[in-house]
């Protein structure tokens, strides 16, 4: 085992910098910065805002995954997607400067945004599997700590160089050499994280590929019952987190906050989220990922709870205690969530698990926020007011978020905690 572990050892190294440097990709191609980038184009709010929820539409794109889930080796196929991808990223940044008309440029900045979404799905799963079959059970939380908290600290800095550069083209007057700086630099972060892939090994596969169809394989997976059981978890915590794309417009109309106030909070949430991953993995390699989560999903519990009451008078207080909470608690959800599928599906299946996973808990956040879309407008057309009480919008998504999260704790206790691990067995 120590002769495997040393063979890996840099190809670990280099999933840490891979993933934060797909991490700086998808700063630059998201929130205020997709924005940014729409508006000069004259892309109106509403399809902007389906334009980020490409993301998570997207996720249903990574059923493609099962279906190239024994095309091996992986290396070849899946860095190759990846620099299709990031490339197409890359170019959403030059379309704006070009000379042609703008329903040309929409078009063409849509479908380049769209199809760089769905690559990076379908290879997202397999490209997981690949690296994490390389890390031992046992330590697969504090490396998954250390990983986030390579990308949470390089995010901070990256997001404050793209934010610098756009602030100082745009005050000059010249937005344009902005979108090529970044443009250039998307286009740089492609060919590092290129060579990360390039640079890694891929465990060889243990026994014979099995190369039934694809069919058969998917027929498989949807009769494993306690494959739903844990995709049940990510479904339901994709819900009830789905509020939180409300909180933004909260923040800044009715709690007043200022900008700078939000950046500094948000920046104390990361710092954080930093502190407590390394104490959840480590939590999670000696106790397991599911006690973790019971862990984190309590605390995200107590951080809605506390979002309930979070008005104008006492809003500065509250959102600070909110975001730190809820940052304690994403500093173990996001990877535990994958890391449950290790625990409790068979190796020849976590790629199409992964997949499926991704898929349906993709589609139940971006259906859940359609959903609640119209309760938002009906009460902020009352008058902030909900079954005659005078509640805010967000106090009560962040009910159906508090609901939502003691359901799964209930659940995991219950339920997930009496399902045998397969590495255990």
């Amino acid at each position: 085992m120590e002769k495997e572990k040393d063979v890996y050892k840099f190809t670990r190294l280099m999933y840490i910098i891979e993933a934060a440097l797909e991490y700086f990709v998808s700063i630059s191609v998201g929130g205020v910065y997709l924005a940014k980038l729409t508006s000069y184009i004259g892309i109106k709010d509403s399809i902007t805002g389906i334009l980020s929820s490409f993301v998570s539409l997207g996720c249903g794109f990574q059923l493609v995954a099962i279906f190239l889930a024994n095309k091996r080796p992986v290396k070849r196929w899946v860095t190759f997607l990846h620099t299709i991808s990031q490339s197409l990223f890359a170019m959403i940044y030059l379309i704006p400067i070009f000379n042609i008309s703008i329903q040309t440029k929409t078009v063409l900045f849509i479908v380049s945004l769209f199809i760089a979404h769905v690559i990076h799905n379908v290879v997202n799963s397999p490209k997981i599997n690949w690296y994490m079959s390389l890390i031992e059970n046992n330590k697969r939380g504090r490396f998954t700590a250390n990983k986030e908290i390579v990308s949470l600290l390089g995010g901070m800095a990256f997001s404050y160089l793209l934010s610098f550069v756009v602030d100082y083209f745009e005050t000059a007057g010249n937005i344009e050499r902005a979108f090529i700086v970044c443009g250039i630099g998307v286009f740089c972060l492609m060919l590092l994280h290129s060579l990360t892939l390039i640079f890694s090994k891929e465990k060889p596969m243990e026994g014979e590929i099995d190369n039934r169809n694809s069919r058969k394989s998917l027929k498989d997976l949807l009769k494993n019952k306690e494959l739903f059981k844990v995709i049940l978890i990510s479904v339901l915590w994709n819900m009830g987190n789905s509020t939180t794309a409300f909180q933004g417009t909260y923040n800044i109309k009715e709690l007043g906050f200022s900008l700078t106030f939000v950046s500094v909070i948000t920046m104390v949430g990361s710092f954080a989220r930093v502190l407590f991953s390394r104490p959840m993995g480590r939590f999670a390699d000696k106790y397991s990922f599911s006690k973790m989560l019971i862990v984190c999903f309590s605390i995200a519990s107590i951080c809605f709870g506390i979002n309930m009451f979070t008005v104008p008078t006492n809003g500065k207080i509250f959102y600070t205690i909110y975001v730190i909470l809820h940052s304690v608690a994403m500093a173990g959800i996001n990877s535990a969530t994958i890391n449950l599928i290790y625990d409790y599906v068979e190796p020849n299946q976590r790629v199409q698990a992964l997949a499926l996973k991704q898929t349906l808990s993709g589609f139940a956040g971006f259906f859940t926020t359609i959903i609640i879309s119209p309760l938002i407008s009906y009460i902020q057309v009352n008058g902030n007011r909900f079954l005659g009480l005078p509640l805010y919008a967000q106090q009560v998504t962040s009910m159906f978020s508090f609901v939502v999260i003691n359901l799964i704790i209930v659940y995991m206790i219950f339920v997930i905690n009496k399902i045998k691990c397969k590495d255990n067995e």
